[in-house]
C-alpha cells in the first residue's frame, strides 16, 4: 500500500508563495570601479613589480653565478678524485726516473774562472752542433768556460753571446756525439703542474729535484742571488719568471727546468737568499728562445728603441685624463734624442696603443716594442692633457736599436 506523501502548510506555502526579488551579490553599497581606476591599478602593479625585479635581480644572478661556480668546481673535484684513485706513487717515480735518464746526458757542468775568482754553474744543451744555454751571470767577465759533460768527458766553451736584460748566455763547444734536450712551450705551463730542476747544485753533478708551479709572470723580483751569491742585473721590464718550489741551490744557475715530456720550458737562474728557501726562479722557455736564436746568429741581442720610462696609468691620471681603469701606459720620461723625442712623445702622456695594439701592462708593451723590426715606422695612439683639455692623438715612430744602456 503506496502512501500519499503528506502536504504541510510550510510546503504549500513554499510552492504558493511568489519568488523574492534577487539582489546583485557583494553589494557593499560602492558604485562600480571605472575603466581609469582599473587602468591606474594595473600601472602601479607593473611599476611595482619592475621595482622588485630590480631589487631581486642581482640577487638572482649571483646565485645563478654563485651555482655555475658550484657546479664547475665540483666537476672538478670529481675528476680530480676519480683521477687521484688511479694514481700511484710508483708511477711519479717511474717518470722521475726516466726524465732523469733521458734529459741527464744533456746537462753540463759549467766551470769559470776569472782572475782569482772561480765560478760553477750548469747548463744544457740545445743542439747536438754544441751550443749549450746557461745563465749570463754564470759566464759573467769570461769569454771561455769549462764544461763537464755527464759522460765524464772534459772540454771547453766559448762564450759566443749573451743577454744581460733577462740573464741569457750561449755557449759553444766542439765535443761531439752530444745528446740536445727538447724545447717546450712555457706559455702551455699551468700553475700546479709538475716540473723538473736539473743541474749541479755545490758542484754535485746529476742532481735532479722536482716541485711544482708555484707562479708565472713573477716581475720586478728583487733579493734574487744567482751563482754563488752573486746578483742579478737589476731587473729589466724584458724579465720574467716562473716561480716553483722545485728545490735550486747554487751551482742550479743555467740548468733546465723540464716538464713531464722532458722538454725545456725554462732556465733556472735564481733563489730568494744564498740557499733554497723553497722559492726559486726560472726563465720562461719563450724568453729564452727568443734571446738564443740572435745569440746563436748575430752573438748579441737587437732590440727596437723607443726611448722612454713606462709605467701604470695611476688612477688619478687616469680619472683626469677620462680614461677607463687599467688602460694605456704612462709615459714617465722621455729620453732626448730619442724615436720617442723625435715623434714628440711627452712626459704625462698615456700610450693607448703601439702598433695598433692597445695595451695597459708596461711590460707587454715593452716586449711589443723590442720585437719591433728596426727603421719601421709605427703607430702611436696616445692621450695627452693640454692647457686643460684632454687630446687624442696619434704620432708616428721610426723604431731605433736599443742601446747597450738604453731604456725602453
Amino acid at each position: 500500500m503506496y502512501l500519499e506523501p503528506e502536504t504541510t502548510a510550510e510546503s504549500s506555502d513554499f510552492a504558493t508563495s511568489p519568488p523574492s526579488e534577487e539582489k546583485p551579490p557583494c553589494d557593499s553599497g560602492h558604485p562600480p570601479a571605472t575603466r581609469q581606476e582599473v587602468l591606474r591599478l594595473r600601472r602601479l602593479l607593473w611599476v611595482f613589480s619592475l621595482l622588485v625585479i630590480a631589487l631581486l635581480a642581482p640577487s638572482i644572478v649571483g646565485r645563478i653565478q654563485y651555482a655555475l661556480t658550484e657546479a664547475k668546481e665540483r666537476a672538478r673535484l670529481d675528476v680530480a678524485r676519480e683521477n687521484l684513485q688511479d694514481f700511484s706513487l710508483s708511477q711519479f717515480s717511474t717518470a722521475s726516473r726516466l726524465l732523469a735518464q733521458s734529459v741527464g746526458p744533456s746537462v753540463v757542468n759549467v766551470s769559470t774562472r776569472s782572475g782569482h775568482a772561480q765560478g760553477e754553474g750548469s747548463g744544457v744543451i740545445v743542439d747536438a752542433a754544441g751550443y749549450i744555454v746557461t745563465n749570463e751571470h754564470v759566464v759573467r767577465g769570461v769569454r771561455t768556460a769549462e764544461i763537464q759533460l755527464s759522460d765524464g768527458r772534459r772540454g771547453t766553451a766559448s762564450v759566443i753571446g749573451t743577454d744581460p736584460l733577462v740573464d741569457v748566455a750561449v755557449l759553444k763547444t766542439s765535443l761531439r756525439n752530444l745528446v740536445a734536450a727538447p724545447w717546450g712551450d712555457s706559455n702551455e705551463l699551468s700553475v700546479g703542474e709538475t716540473v723538473w730542476a736539473l743541474g749541479s747544485p755545490f758542484g754535485l753533478q746529476k742532481s735532479i729535484t722536482f716541485g711544482i708551479l708555484s707562479a708565472k709572470e713573477r716581475r720586478g723580483i728583487t733579493g734574487a742571488g744567482g751563482e754563488n751569491g752573486s746578483r742579478l742585473a737589476r731587473p729589466s721590464v724584458y724579465q720574467e719568471f716562473l716561480q716553483t718550489d722545485a728545490a735550486v741551490n747554487p751551482g742550479n744557475s743555467g740548468g733546465p727546468l723540464v716538464n713531464v715530456r722532458g722538454e725545456i720550458v725554462g732556465i733556472n737562474t735564481a733563489i730568494i737568499g744564498p740557499t733554497y728557501q723553497g722559492i726559486s726562479f726560472s726563465i720562461p722557455s719563450e724568453i729564452v728562445r727568443r734571446s738564443y736564436d740572435q745569440l746563436r746568429k748575430d752573438g748579441w741581442v737587437q732590440r727596437g728603441y723607443l726611448g722612454v720610462q713606462p709605467s701604470r696609468v695611476p688612477d688619478q691620471i687616469a680619472r683626469r685624463l677620462e680614461l677607463e681603469r687599467e688602460s694605456g701606459v704612462l709615459v714617465r720620461h722621455v729620453e732626448e734624442n730619442t724615436p720617442a723625442s723625435e715623434a714628440d712623445l711627452r712626459a704625462g702622456d698615456v700610450i693607448l696603443s703601439w702598433n695598433n695594439t692597445k695595451f695597459s701592462d708596461p711590460t707587454l708593451m715593452s716586449r711589443a716594442i723590442a720585437a719591433t723590426k728596426i727603421g719601421s715606422k709605427v703607430s702611436v695612439d696616445i692621450v695627452r692633457m693640454s692647457n686643460s683639455v684632454v687630446e687624442h692623438l696619434t704620432l708616428t715612430v721610426e723604431v731605433a736599436v736599443r742601446p747597450k744602456d738604453g731604456t725602453l
